[in-house]
């Protein structure tokens, strides 16, 4: 999860909101397998941590594709 999240962040933290920040704290609360589950689409999160923001992480490239 921290490479998937840390790329996210690396690429996109500059231009969160506060309240995307917030979002992003709690989702970093979930444990690592079910955030995994929830980004490979194995699992639904609940409302609160699986709104907008969750959707640009998953919709985020995971790889470079340069690399």
């Amino acid at each position: 999860m921290d490479l998937i999240l840390g790329r996210f962040a690396d690429a996109e933290i500059g231009n969160l909101s506060d309240a995307e920040l917030g979002e992003l704290e709690r989702l970093l609360e979930e444990s690592d397998p079910d955030l995994y589950a929830a980004i490979t689409g194995d699992k639904v999160l609940p409302a609160e941590v699986s709104g907008a923001l969750f959707a640009r992480i998953r919709a985020f490239p995971i790889a470079d594709k340069d690399a």
